[in-house]
């Protein structure tokens, strides 16, 4: 069900195919609680700063055909996250619309701008140090971002500014999106009941 900014937004979507089969469960303005089930840890643990910068609830249930690689379970999460923030999102009137975040850790500096503009458009830009972050393939973070953008329907800009470590690059950037998320997604009390566009649809 999608629903105004003014009552409860959430989104349960289910994604199945012949590779993964994944269940979220999204709560826009919630608590930071999270529940997850996927089979790629790190990935978890990036999800999990999603939502507690975020301030979100989420449930990330997936079986994959992780016994290949985990390129399909990663990506298809990133897809199904976008169609539940699109479906918990709504018609995006009273939103701020616009949201972006600096987050350091350590050495590692990274930047996340985010537009929730209706318009898929990603880019990314995250020199990692090594390919490897323990048996994790850094390359699968920006097909969990493609994935997302495509589906949620919103422009994106991921730039780690600095670091040496990868996990901290890693963290850096998704502790950023999550905050941009919290701040594109808060309701703008002067905008009630307003598309927040000049053209007025988003």
């Amino acid at each position: 069900m999608t629903e105004n900014p003014s009552s409860k937004r959430s989104a349960s979507i289910r994604r199945d195919t012949l590779e993964t089969q994944i269940q979220v469960d999204l709560t826009l303005d919630g608590t930071g609680a999270v529940q997850f089930d996927t089979g790629v840890p790190f990935l978890e643990h990036m999800l999990d700063q999603i939502a507690r910068h975020g301030m979100m609830d989420l449930t990330v249930n997936a079986q994959g055909d992780l016994h290949i690689d985990a390129h399909h379970t990663v990506e298809d999460i990133g897809i199904t996250l976008g169609q539940a923030f699109a479906e918990a999102v709504g018609d995006k009137k009273g939103l701020v619309r616009y949201g972006y975040a600096y987050v350091p850790l350590d050495e590692a500096l990274s930047r996340v701008v985010i537009d929730f503009s209706g318009r898929p458009g990603l880019t990314y830009h995250v020199p990692f140090t090594r390919a490897m972050i323990g048996t994790f393939d850094v390359d699968l973070f920006v097909e969990f971002f493609q994935g997302f953008v495509n589906h949620a329907g919103v422009t994106l800009h991921i730039d780690n500014l600095r670091g040496h470590n990868s996990h901290h690059q890693a963290e850096t950037v998704f502790k950023a999106f999550g905050r941009a998320l919290r701040m594109a997604l808060a309701e703008d009390p002067r905008m009630a009941g307003v598309t927040p566009s000049t053209k007025g649809v988003l």
